[in-house]
């Protein structure tokens, strides 16, 4: 165990200045801050949750710290807000710190700083490395807090999180154990507006059924477990499915015991409403109701099975019946909980006409099904659609939605406020209260990643800017587990009032993620900095890396010279190159840093491992930049190899071809030593739900197909959504991306061996086939990891990149 940590690093706790009264406009923050009270768990019970979340994360030291809820008014004033301080020595529990706050999400982000700052410890997703508590000192020697103790406020009310499709990337086969973590992770990271749609298709068969829709008309109509986010949105029906029974109990079982937790710990759950998404049935069942057939969403041929939902105008009466019988419903099952409701009725379906005055109905309407619900309701909406379709969210329509419910009745997400901020185009959002949100992932794709830049300022410039709505912040990624330094310190902006320093927090980052200093990976970190996590470019970061994105095109096609496009990457010092200088159909994997420095940053790595090798923080974090630097190596190996081809050079696309085929074994190799890298846990993972023989087959493919095609696809052609799910896996790499590749340059040789044009069609039908048949396979995959993970990045490192 280790000691009190030295007095520099506690300084960036001890000298930050007091929050100053926030700037946010005060109708907005009067409208909202108490927005999503309804039931809420007693001083005691919050107490006690604290309490018990804590001896799951460190029970040696359960005895340590003493959780006491404050009423406003007291400690905190009348603002949100946590207070660290030593023990009154006479405490018969024999607690040495007390840790005060407004909830018990209050009472666990100080339980989390104090752990952070004085104690240098580090929590993380199990995924990413986990938690990093053996610098903690014993019980009875924690470090002490200086004078009468350290208050910090939340400078905005809301801390929100989750995306609509991350209950479907990241949390779809998820069991109590893992949502108990990750409810424990929520509340250490402050966070107290958490989304919670888990079972509402539960909620949803008891409401249709009392408008006399039958289980056979919602076997068509609710998507697969693993996709049930886009048939929620409208986006498709029954791709995946049926649900069955044992399904839609569970999950609502699951719910209750999530809510139950959030309720506990002093969360304010965002339930789902009623969008205007019906079952096919209800033009039948009301044939004079307003319900119009959506367009085609991503289908390879407009297959009915799943194409093209069905949406009930807001407008039309039948619609607020609904809504308000699905918010009884909720409210039957669960209690009276909350008064914050998510519907994203127009998010990628656009209005039929671009008219204010019915744009605005359609949102009152879809407010009045709320309100007739729950007459508190407050809306709140993704404001994804107004950087999606600019062309149609102009300033007369944006008001129209935004001013159609009265002001602090919506709340706007602005959900991709790290890169393209809606905001500062909107006067902030024409009035209404909004959450700045960073959306950072897509898909769940695992790469290295960020712009920790606008988190540490972007927050504040936002709440600080003249006449300010901002009222949170928030985190909208598509997946979790990955990227941790980004969810660190996203997380921590919703406690700072100014901006962070970020060069000299990463150096305390590294020292608390690793338990130790170390010169080298403090350089390392800040190399990292102003590489990979400095993207400026404003290019949203999807993964397209060839071997996970394998490029359906035929050579010959390409327009480009593509000798010309090698000939710039070797000569730019710094290997810096958007892929899409090339043209024609070849897709365009994003880079937008050094590859040259980011591999610097990984040799200081390697030189660490002397010391850091039994770490798992370290562990992740190597496997994670050594697998970066080789696929981003791939991709300048694959261009060498259509090079080859075009120029007809056989010896050197043979070349290419077999060193790109190899660094997909040896990329499978190295994520094979980590356990968070396997996809081993996520198949099995969603068979450990079912319960017939059928639900783990459904299941299976379910959880195969997301990763993999994705939706839809004929003989000869691919999901339009094929590789958007991608992940970095040991087992998905050798069976999936390495059969794919290595089949295209198969045919890719032999054509130019027969001098003939490249048979792109064959090579569909082949690997088209393969997938089909692999997203239908039993094979089991790893689910514990094997071989040295330094021994192996170490070798890898000497091969590919010295």
């Amino acid at each position: 165990m280790r000691g009190p940590l030295p007095l520099p690093f506690l300084l960036l706790l001890v000298l930050l200045p007091s929050p100053p009264v926030a700037s946010a406009a005060p109708a907005a923050w009067e409208a909202t801050s108490g927005a999503g009270r309804r039931r809420v768990a007693s001083p005691a019970a919050q107490e006690a949750a604290t309490a018990a979340l804590l001896h799951r994360l460190l029970p040696s030291h359960a005895r340590s710290f003493r959780f006491q809820i404050e009423s406003k008014g007291g400690v905190c004033g009348e603002s949100s807000c946590f207070r660290i301080s030593n023990a009154d020595g006479l405490d018969k529990t024999g607690a040495e710190i007390l840790i005060q706050g407004t909830t018990a999400v209050e009472l666990a982000s100080g339980l989390h700083w104090y752990l952070k700052y004085w104690c240098g410890a580090h929590i993380s997703w199990d995924k990413t490395g986990g938690t990093q508590l053996a610098s903690v000192p014993l019980p009875g020697s924690l470090p002490q807090v200086k004078g009468t103790g350290v208050k910090i406020e939340r400078p905005v009310p809301w801390n929100y999180y989750q995306n609509v499709v991350t209950s479907s990337y990241s949390f779809a086969w998820w069991d109590w154990k893992r949502w108990e973590k990750e409810i424990d992770w929520m509340a250490l990271q402050g966070i107290n507006l958490p989304l919670a749609f888990t079972g509402q298709e539960a909620i949803w068969q008891k409401v249709f059924k009392s408008f006399n829709v039958t289980d056979r008309d919602l076997d068509g109509f609710f998507g697969g477990p693993a996709f049930l986010a886009w048939a929620r949105m409208g986006n498709l029906h029954g791709w995946g499915g049926p649900l069955s029974q044992n399904w839609l109990d569970q999950q609502l079982a699951m719910q209750k015991k999530i809510l139950s937790r959030m309720i506990d710990l002093g969360m304010v759950p965002v339930l789902p409403m009623f969008s205007g998404n019906v079952p096919s049935v209800f033009k039948t069942l009301f044939p004079s109701a307003n319900i119009t057939r959506l367009g085609d969403w991503n289908t390879v041929d407009g297959d009915p099975r799943w194409c093209c939902t069905y949406l009930l105008d807001p407008s039309d009466a039948l619609f607020i019946d609904v809504g308000q019988a699905f918010i009884k419903q909720q409210m039957k099952e669960y209690g009276d909980i909350t008064n914050i409701y998510n519907c994203d009725t127009f998010n990628e379906n656009t209005p039929p006409t671009n008219e204010p005055a019915y744009i605005s109905s359609l949102g009152s309407a879809i407010y009045e099904a709320m309100s007739r619900g729950n007459k508190d309701a407050v809306w709140l909406m993704q404001g994804w659609l107004f950087y999606a379709d600019a062309a149609f969210w102009k300033e007369p329509q944006m008001k129209a939605l935004l001013h159609s419910v009265p002001i602090g009745k919506m709340i706007v997400l602005d959900l991709f406020a790290d890169v393209k901020p809606v905001w500062q185009m909107s006067s902030q959002f024409y009035g209404v209260p909004y959450v700045w949100c960073m959306l950072h992932n897509f898909g769940g794709n695992i790469e290295m990643y960020g712009v920790l830049d606008s988190i540490s300022s972007g927050p504040i410039d936002a709440r600080t800017s003249r006449n300010s709505t901002m009222v949170g912040v928030g985190m909208c990624m598509e997946g979790i587990e990955h990227n941790p330094v980004v969810y660190e310190l996203m997380s921590e902006m919703a406690f700072h009032s100014q901006k962070v320093k970020v060069e000299d927090w990463l150096k305390t980052y590294s020292r608390r993620r690793y338990g130790q200093s170390n010169v080298e990976m403090e350089k390392a970190w800040g190399i990292l900095y102003h590489t990979i996590y400095n993207c400026t470019d404003g290019i949203a970061d999807h993964n397209r890396d060839y071997i996970v994105g394998f490029p359906d095109i035929s050579p010959s096609s390409l327009s480009s010279d593509l000798s010309k496009i090698r000939a710039i990457l070797k000569v730019r010092k710094h290997r810096r190159l958007v892929l899409s200088e090339v043209s024609g159909s070849l897709p365009h994997p994003h880079l937008w840093y050094s590859t040259k420095e980011a591999i610097k940053a990984l040799e200081l790595f390697l030189n660490a491992g002397k010391d850091l090798s039994k770490s798992l923080t370290y562990r992740y974090d190597l496997v994670d930049l050594t697998k970066q630097s080789l696929s981003k190596l791939a991709n300048e190996v694959y261009l060498d190899a259509l090079n080859s081809y075009q120029k007809r050079d056989s010896d050197g696309l043979n070349f290419h071809t077999k060193k790109f085929l190899e660094l997909i074994v040896d990329i499978d190799t190295l994520l094979a030593s980590d356990d968070n890298f396997l996809l081993g846990p996520w198949l099995e993972s969603a068979k450990s739900l079912a319960m017939t023989e059928n639900e783990r087959k459904q299941y299976e493919w379910n959880a195969r197909t997301q990763v993999t095609m994705w939706y839809d696809n004929t003989k000869t052609e691919q999901s339009k959504l094929h590789d958007y799910a991608n992940k970095f896996w040991s087992g998905l790499l050798k069976s999936y991306y390495l059969p794919r590749a290595s089949k295209y340059f198969t045919l890719l040789t032999r054509s130019l061996q027969e001098n003939r044009r490249f048979r792109l069609e064959e090579w569909r039908k082949d690997w088209i086939s393969y997938s089909n048949k692999w997203q239908s396979g039993k094979e089991l995959y790893a689910v514990k990891a094997t071989g040295d993970a330094l021994a192996i990045s170490r070798s890898l490192f000497t091969k590919y990149l010295s």
